[in-house]
């Protein structure tokens, strides 16, 4: 069987990517410019090199931090750049990369042709090697500048070294760390149907479009239709979405996506008191994470569910693991004793709905101790998109850290007493009546009645819904009306990578809202709505800063806003 890397360099030639005839760059037209720049995830740089050579590619070396921006790194990523010794870790992934490619075990899959001779430069060969490779690593085709330059590097290391394998691994290597590659560079022009407004051109929709559904580069097919002019026309782009979302590479995208907005990727650095709570580990962290993510796709991909659901639904997965942070019985088969099984808290259970999951309440709390303040602002700045001020530099959280006070014995008490500080009772007022809600769940997700010997109150209210405990908390966030258009507005912002232009709220929170709510607040629909719409293509005009090249723009460190109570 052809591998994907051979099939695509066989298209690029059949569509005319390259060749003499080839007389003007294909993505360059007059009128186009550069508008956006995004660094690619560690996640896209992984399924890119797998989508394009395959899963027995190692990568080896480690990535700098993705950078979190407006609740998302999809949004972080297109002020991130590439720091001195980022590029170093890049360069050397790029080169073991190449060198593999290349090498006996899998040239004869991922080379498409034979050279001449492996002991020299063969230019028809490499020519067919670096336009289908390109194409899918640059996500369009390579223009013929760029595909020159990369024959020039390819016969001259293959004349000197005598190698025509290390001429085509140096330029790949080469490739695999530029900013073609590293960035998604969308082009843009002026939209002929609107006066004054831009829109993304063929081969930049199609990028927009694998990264949106399947947080993946664009596969040939996707590519195709870009080159031919599909996109452009409603039915050409509705006949591509139907069919991406048909495909089973869906889910990765749909994880993606919440992985992203969840705010998964903290968990690289979340720690517990091991004195205190030995059994937490990297497993339990890891399958409380999957534990979510799967509850999600059973939820909203398998079942096509109502989205509001995930915050009551009974039904999840469990690893004997999780089961035991829960403190409940669980049932695997003999010979699978670590294996996933499909559970549903019963009727009167303190657990429902994702918030209740480790995934929510351990990675919303303290080392040591559970973190009211840090859970309200969690749920209301994640699930509904209502930005909680940072703490003021000068306040004292002696009162809220001293769990062993003889007098103020819960995090109610002690909330209580903290919220006497004028400049602390504002923000704590809209936090800590939704966090107290999941104080019956320690740091690590376990479940307890009593803290220090008194019982804990988790009654709460959220915008004049009340509630008395975590269940009735994860109803209260069903009806509200604020989490159905956080996910609208964060889907949005994920896909075009930044937040929401003003020209762009009213058909967010109009046509496209209640799109989403008549049919059932199903995510496949509003995928599909925002994929399908002109207003997902179309862009303001550039900023002043938008053409620079990569290696000149600010290099940016990730970083985490904590809450300290």
């Amino acid at each position: 069987m052809k591998s994907v890397l051979a099939l695509a360099c066989g298209a690029a030639l059949a569509f005319g990517a390259i060749g003499p005839t080839h007389a003007a760059e294909p993505t360059s037209p007059v009128g186009t410019h550069l508008v956006a720049m995004r660094r690619i995830t560690q996640e896209q740089y992984h399924q890119i090199i797998a989508d394009v050579f395959g899963r027995s590619i190692s990568l080896g070396g480690r990535f700098e931090p993705d950078q979190r921006d407006a609740g998302l790194i999809a949004v972080g990523a297109g002020q991130a750049s590439v720091t001195a010794s980022g590029f170093e870790q890049y360069d050397g992934m790029a080169r073991s990369i190449a060198q593999q490619v290349v090498d006996e075990q899998h040239r004869s899959v991922m080379v498409p042709c034979q050279p001449a001779a492996a002991t020299g430069p063969d230019d028809s060969c490499a020519k067919q090697f670096i336009a289908g490779v390109g194409r899918l690593l640059y996500r369009r085709p390579l223009t013929e500048l760029e595909l020159n330059a990369e024959l020039k590097i390819a016969n001259a290391t293959s004349t000197r070294l005598h190698d025509f394998y290390a001429g085509l691994g140096l330029s790949l290597s080469g490739m695999l760390e530029s900013a073609q590659f590293l960035f998604r560079q969308e082009m843009a022009s002026p939209d002929p149907d609107h006066a004054g407004v831009d829109r993304l051109d063929a081969y930049s929709k199609a990028s927009r479009l694998g990264f949106l559904l399947w947080n993946a580069g664009p596969d040939l097919l996707l590519l195709t239709a870009a080159e031919r002019g599909d996109l452009d026309s409603s039915a050409g782009l509705k006949s591509q979405v139907d069919r991406m979302m048909k495909s089973p590479r869906l889910e990765a995208g749909v994880r993606a996506f919440f992985t992203d907005m969840l705010g998964f990727s903290a968990f690289e650095s979340l720690a517990k008191d091991p004195v205190l709570y030995p059994k937490f580990s990297l497993k339990v962290a890891g399958d409380a994470q999957e534990q979510t993510l799967k509850t999600i796709v059973d939820h909203l991909l398998t079942r096509g569910g109502d989205y509001r659901d995930l915050f009551t639904t009974r039904k999840t997965f469990l690893t004997p693991l999780l089961a035991a942070v829960y403190q409940i019985p669980l049932q695997t088969p003999d010979d699978l004793p670590d294996a996933w099984v499909p559970y549903e808290f019963p009727e009167g259970a303190v657990q429902a709905g994702i918030v209740t999951e480790a995934s929510f309440v351990a990675l919303h709390s303290q080392p040591g101790r559970s973190s009211p303040t840090v859970r309200g602002k969690a749920l209301r700045e994640i699930l509904l998109c209502q930005k909680v001020p940072d703490p003021p530099g000068n306040v004292n959280f002696t009162v809220v850290q001293d769990t062993a006070s003889p007098v103020f014995k819960t995090a109610r008490q002690r909330l209580t007493a903290h919220r006497t500080q004028p400049t602390c009772a504002g923000c704590h007022k809209i936090m800590d009546p939704i966090g107290l809600a999941l104080e019956n769940f320690d740091t690590t997700g376990g479940f307890r009645t009593v803290e220090n010997g008194v019982p804990i109150d988790a009654s709460g209210e959220i915008d004049g819904a009340k509630f008395t405990d975590a269940v009735g908390l994860g109803k209260a966030l069903h009806d509200a009306p604020g989490a159905a258009g956080c996910v609208v507005n964060r889907l949005y912002a994920y896909g075009v990578g930044r937040t929401p232009a003003k020209s762009e709220m009213e058909w967010l929170h109009g046509d496209l809202a209640k799109a989403f709510a008549s049919g059932g607040y199903r995510i496949t629909d509003l995928l599909r709505g925002i994929a399908t719409s002109d207003v997902f293509y179309r862009l303001a005009r550039p900023e002043s800063h938008a053409g620079l090249p990569a290696q000149s723009k600010l290099a940016l460190d990730a970083s985490v806003t904590e809450t300290k109570p």
